[in-house]
């Protein structure tokens, strides 16, 4: 079973067992997870450009409208490892949510402060 293309390379296994931040064996484990994760994406990436989709409409049934995306693999690739929310995104959201709740929970104070402390003076 060594030879499955998401199967990691003994000198990568190697790497990451002599990584001082990957402790035990969990944590090898859910690298070797991810790592074989990013190589399943490249592959069906990959296999988008292979077959020639640059680009397609898709229908949002909630607006009503056709939206056009130029580059089918680059919107995969994003929509399977989208990008973290900014602390900014964060903060916008907890004013939204604490506007509706009329509260804050110690976490959303928690993201507020290191939003705010962000700021210059």
């Amino acid at each position: 079973m060594t030879n499955h293309p998401i199967t990691p390379p003994p000198e990568l296994l190697d790497q990451w067992c002599m990584d001082a931040t990957l402790g035990s064996w969990r944590d090898i484990a859910t690298q070797a997870a991810q790592w074989g994760a990013d190589q399943e994406l490249e592959a069906c990436v990959k296999w988008i450009e292979d077959c020639g989709i640059s680009s397609v409409f898709t229908y949002d049934e909630d607006a009503g409208n056709y939206i056009y995306h130029p580059s089918v693999s680059e919107d995969f690739r994003a929509a399977r490892r989208p990008k973290p929310p900014s602390l900014k995104e964060q903060a916008i959201a907890v004013i939204e949510n604490a506007a509706i709740c009329d509260h804050l929970s110690p976490q959303h104070e928690a993201i507020l402060r290191r939003a705010l402390e962000q700021l210059d003076d």
